[in-house]
């Protein structure tokens, strides 16, 4: 294996030296959301995703309204999931399912006012819109920021729609510095002991996934935030990579994992971080001229990556038979793939 896949700035451990040390192993786990732009050499160097959840939105509100709200911090376009194809000139309603549970929570929990109470929450959060804010410039992500009122750790500000006037929406910037955090500076980060998770929840932060993995499994020394590219906003992925062979096996064969954190209680896949530029561990590139493994057995009897020729080979023995090679997808996830025997 390549020194470049252990170390520098690869997509597997995306930092920059100087931009991510031993001291972040000490990091307070508060975000620090009024901290001010840093420098360096002398440039500014972004601080937040060009990328802003904004959720609990008047439910009738609009693009162009929304707009109008934002556009005084600077250029911006309103986005949200499926908007090009759903062609709707309103932000999608969030889940009315989940809701109607957090309205009988609310119910139970208020047990000695009158039912009517009840009602009126539900109703009031069933019909809360969302939408994401991309940005011309990140300056206009900073401005945004001082513009708001924090409370319990949270960022709101006040938005009017053509019935509601000044409803506190909440605004939910990345920090870029929560893409990355290394537990254990002293340790050397080996992409062979380095899981994907898959469906990370997005508010997540790389030092709380961190925690979370190491709290379970133990031997954590970096957790990182699958971001795009353009803007730097988390995809919904994330690695983490251990300093120990236990640890990662204990991860890998558990398969699924609850990460629990403040709002957060999801349950997300776990499956080996699957590189696209190892050479064959059978015949280290003899037998496929030269070319990159394209498979990945992620049985603990096995963990080696295979070229088709190596991967017949081997996995035509007695109990090794039924094993499923991983190979590298869109979007970084390992996914499994249906060999047919020659």
């Amino acid at each position: 294996m390549s020194s470049r896949t252990f170390f520098g700035r690869s997509s597997l451990f995306p930092f920059e030296d100087g931009f991510l040390d031993d001291s972040h192993g000490d990091q307070s786990l508060s975000s620090g959301l009024s901290s001010p732009t840093r420098c360096q050499n002398g440039e500014r160097v972004e601080r937040y995703s060009r990328k802003v959840f904004v959720g609990g939105l008047p439910p009738d509100i609009d693009e162009d309204e929304i707009t109008a709200s934002f556009r005084r911090f600077g250029p911006l376009v309103v986005d949200w999931p499926h908007k090009a194809e759903s062609k709707s000139y309103f932000p999608p309603k969030v889940n009315q399912l989940a809701l109607q549970y957090i309205g009988i929570l609310v119910w139970r929990n208020s047990a000695s006012q009158p039912n009517a109470e009840y009602h009126s929450s539900a109703v009031a959060v069933l019909f809360c819109s969302y939408a994401f804010l991309l940005f011309q410039e990140e300056s206009s992500v900073q401005a945004l920021i001082d513009a708001c009122l924090e409370e319990d750790g949270k960022l709101y500000l006040c938005v009017s729609s053509p019935t509601i006037k000044d409803k506190p929406v909440q605004i939910r910037p990345w920090n870029l510095s929560d893409s990355d955090f290394v537990m254990d500076g002293s340790q050397p980060l080996d992409p062979r002991k380095t899981i994907f998770v898959g469906g990370v929840p997005r508010p997540l932060r790389a030092v709380e996934l961190a925690m979370i993995m190491d709290r379970l499994y133990g031997g954590v020394c970096y957790a990182g935030i699958d971001t795009d590219p353009e803007l730097k906003y988390p995809k919904g992925a994330g690695r983490v990579a251990f300093s120990n062979q236990q640890s990662y096996i204990a991860a890998i064969s558990a398969r699924f994992v609850q990460l629990q954190h403040n709002d957060i209680d999801k349950r997300v896949e776990v499956k080996p971080y699957v590189l696209d530029d190892q050479m064959c561990d059978e015949c280290q590139g003899t037998r496929c001229g030269g070319k990159f493994a394209p498979f990945f057995c992620a049985n603990v009897t096995c963990l080696q990556y295979y070229c088709e020729y190596c991967w017949a080979s081997i996995h035509s023995r007695a109990g090794r038979e039924f094993h499923k090679p991983l190979v590298k997808e869109g979007g970084d996830r390992p996914r499994h793939v249906p060999f047919r025997w020659s």
